[in-house]
């Protein structure tokens, strides 16, 4: 059964300290990522962080799973922190303590090593994803060439990432059906991090994009289909296959370079550059905390950029 397991491309491999604690410790493990860890993208963080450390304690001559010590998870997270960032090294900490809880209650390890182990400080009242301002933001969806499928469904994608805050995983998991009539508005159907269902109405502009999306490529009439499509290899016709965010994000970079705009955006800076749009005109933190789908405001507060241009400002006032 465990070979079979194996073959799909959900599971990390099994490490070799894993491999040789025996079928419990490897079903436990697979269990793991599968029943404990729904969100595809959380499952391969953590399995790199995981596969990361194991292989390093094999490394460094620990014989056994059982003979993981918090000095061994200690001494990893510091070589880890002059390496990366503090809140990546603070992920794969948490992912070391949530699998290392799984193995204590599968009756794995006796106990936890990484459980006294502390994580670097951070503080973060601002976010690092670049974003766009208002005018950089209409200068590259009026720069998009609408006269063909791709160009119209990266207009749409993108104006739907600036128009309703979504996340690009949230965008790219839609299906034609999830965008529907409602109180003679077009309304889109999101489903985000944790298995939330998010819906919003469209922004007017949004609205046009979409619908010119769909009535000028004909995927309207394919309601179970993904919204958002490749192209088809050697021709300029939408295929059957969704967008992956690797291409997602490739296709944002080429727009942006080809409308002039040097930034180095990502997929993220459509979500920051509209909450930031809201906010200036004079929108709520609560109300766009609503509208990003965010649990809490101080979420929220991190995609606020407003203070960017307070200090580009007070910036100038330095004369020599």
């Amino acid at each position: 059964m465990l070979p079979s397991l194996l073959s799909t491309s959900l599971l990390p491999p099994l490490p070799a300290l894993i491999q040789e604690a025996g079928d419990r410790a490897q079903l436990r493990f697979l269990e793991f990522f599968t029943s404990n860890i729904r969100n595809p993208n959380t499952r391969r963080a953590y399995g790199r962080a995981v596969s990361d450390f194991l292989q390093w304690c094999r490394e460094v001559g620990v014989g056994s799973i059982t003979q993981v010590q918090p000095l061994h998870v200690a001494a990893w997270i510091e070589l880890l922190s002059q390496q990366v960032s503090a809140p990546t090294v603070k992920q794969r900490l948490a992912a070391l303590k949530h699998l290392f809880d799984w193995l204590v209650t599968g009756q794995v390890i006796p106990t936890n090593p990484a459980a006294s182990v502390r994580g670097p400080r951070h503080t973060a009242r601002q976010g690092k994803t670049p974003v766009l301002d208002a005018t950089e933001a209409r200068q590259l969806l009026d720069s998009i060439d609408i006269s063909t499928p791709a160009g119209l469904r990266d207009r749409a994608l993108i104006g739907l990432m600036v128009f309703s805050f979504a996340r690009i995983g949230a965008a790219l998991a839609m299906k034609v059906e999830d965008l529907y009539i409602q109180n003679r508005r077009l309304w889109v159907r999101l489903k985000e991090k944790g298995g939330k269902r998010h819906e919003m109405p469209c922004h007017h502009a949004l609205e046009e994009y979409l619908h010119a999306y769909l009535d000028q490529t004909g995927i309207g009439n394919d309601p179970k289909g993904p919204l958002f499509r490749t192209i088809k290899r050697g021709t300029d016709q939408l295929s059957d296959t969704p967008l992956h965010q690797s291409n997602a994000h490739a296709m944002v970079r080429r727009r942006a370079k080809a409308a002039g705009i040097d930034t180095q955006i990502g997929n993220h800076t459509f979500r920051a550059t509209g909450i930031t749009a809201y906010l200036k005109n004079g929108g709520t933190i609560e109300i766009a905390a609503a509208m990003a789908n965010h649990s809490s405001t101080k979420t929220t507060q991190l995609y606020d950029r407003r203070r960017d241009e307070i200090s580009l400002g007070e910036i100038e006032r330095i004369h020599i």
